[in-house]
């Protein structure tokens, strides 16, 4: 449906590299109305457990999207579904289920940091997929330079990221980021993820 398509979230302006902490108005977390694609009447055309087998195939790298929400502290979600965008103006993307409850906090914050996986870190991931936990516990990160979000320790990439704006997307979120400071190791394999289970590449 058309209605699916339109825009969640107002657009901001990229916020100035002045410093951080970022402090452009935030995004409205809510309201979060219910969203379907179809309609109650109307027979889905395949099964989720279907689609989520096929949908498996598919090999992607994972990572951490983290905020400071000025409110509660540190906040942070696992995340498969990343990808960039655009090269000119520099854009990435993630999608995040719209019954997040560290969706709103990212949004809050107006800004985030895509923390990239490396081979070795799938506890870490682990440990970023709980619901309801202390994520931060133990993990050591640092300010990322523009917006402050937090840049965990370790991990072979990192992009300090504004959000420009949000889309639906069925029951996600597309969320679109401009990139305002970016940094990688010069080497490191990377955490894939592939029909359930961690792996990495080998030569």
């Amino acid at each position: 449906m058309a209605a699916t398509a339109v825009r969640y979230l107002r657009s901001v302006g990229a916020a100035p590299a002045a410093a951080p902490p970022f402090d452009a108005p935030p995004f409205d977390a809510l309201p979060r109305p219910a969203l379907r694609t179809v309609g109650d009447d109307e027979r889905l055309p395949v099964a989720p457990a279907e689609f989520r087998r096929v949908l498996g195939h598919f090999a992607s790298g994972v990572t951490v999207i983290t905020a400071h929400d000025e409110e509660d502290g540190p906040a942070g979600f696992a995340c498969q579904s990343f990808a960039s965008l655009s090269l000119d103006p520099p854009l990435v993307v993630f999608m995040v289920a719209r019954t997040s409850t560290t969706w709103p906090r990212i949004a809050r914050a107006g800004a985030f940091c895509v923390n990239v996986l490396g081979a070795d870190q799938g506890g870490l991931c682990r440990a970023f997929a709980v619901s309801g936990a202390d994520k931060f516990a133990g993990v050591a990160h640092t300010p990322a330079p523009v917006t402050g979000s937090p840049r965990l320790a370790s991990v072979p990439a990192w992009i300090d990221c504004t959000i420009g704006t949000v889309h639906t997307g069925g029951d996600h979120l597309i969320v679109v980021g401009r990139v305002e400071a970016l940094g990688a190791e010069e080497d490191g394999d990377p955490l894939l993820f592939h029909q359930g289970r961690f792996g990495r590449f080998e030569g």
